[in-house]
């Protein structure tokens, strides 16, 4: 039976299973939380996305600033390397160290994503939005082109063989994840469900949900999702106040 972890949030995104805890960032009130709801940063952004170096410090996407930030030990926030101007959104981190984050782009095929330090790594991307490492592949969603798109990553960071991991159909993938099986689990807000793809687009499962999913991880046998009623991009606010939720649904 699917449990309600939190309730009465705003936009809940970026949901996160690290270290055998849940993490999840709350874009409307600009903070990142852990699993019980208590407040671990305050960072005024929308997006507010997070990923951990392989050293266990937090690094915080900042989109207003434009800037990468650091949660060090004592909770303070230092900047880890400057994005610049433009909408960034999600964040993924490999094994080395590596930083990338994505780059929307509303006006058509444009977004991109960056290596933190380095740049562009590559672009021509339909809304990218939730990224996933697996081995030396990163995986991200487009989900103004309805699939998932691979990419190698390279000793030195950079992204190459762009190639599409699934067609989705009418699928619109938000955030996603990875499980021990190589399948993706992808977030779908205007479908209203979570779904399980393998490599070249077999639906393997289908969770349906009463509100707009928008992220999704796994920790153990349980997928956790973080859900809330979308108004629209054109909407003043983005979702219904109060209506974001964390959500555990035993698999």
């Amino acid at each position: 039976m699917t449990e309600k972890l939190l309730d009465e949030r705003g936009l809940l995104e970026s949901i996160r299973w690290h270290d055998d805890r849940l993490y999840v960032s709350d874009w409307t009130a600009g903070e990142v939380l852990t699993g019980d709801g208590s407040v671990l940063a305050r960072v005024k952004s929308l997006p507010l996305c997070f990923d951990w170096l392989p050293d266990g410090r937090m690094v915080i996407v900042s989109s207003q600033e434009g800037q990468l930030l650091r949660r060090e030990p004592d909770g303070t926030l230092a900047t880890h390397a400057p994005l610049g101007a433009g909408a960034w959104n999600d964040i993924a981190v490999d094994g080395r160290g590596n930083v990338y984050v994505n780059q929307i782009d509303f006006t058509g095929p444009n977004g991109a994503i960056h290596l933190a330090g380095v740049g562009e790594v590559a672009g021509g991307l339909a809304f990218p939005n939730g990224m996933a490492v697996t081995g030396d592949t990163l995986i991200v969603a487009e989900s103004h082109g309805h699939r998932l798109t691979a990419f190698d990553i390279g000793q030195d960071g950079r992204l190459s063989g762009q190639r599409v991991w699934a067609e989705l159909g009418e699928g619109t993938p938000d955030g996603i994840c990875v499980d021990d099986e190589g399948a993706v689990w992808y977030a779908d807000v205007p479908n209203k469900c979570c779904v399980r793809v393998a490599e070249g687009g077999e639906v393997l499962r289908t969770v349906q949900l009463d509100r707009g999913g928008f992220d999704c991880v796994l920790g153990g046998s349980t997928l956790y999702v973080a859900a809330a009623e979308f108004l629209g991009m054109t909407s003043d606010k983005l979702v219904e106040p109060g209506s974001g939720q964390v959500l555990a649904v035993p698999l």
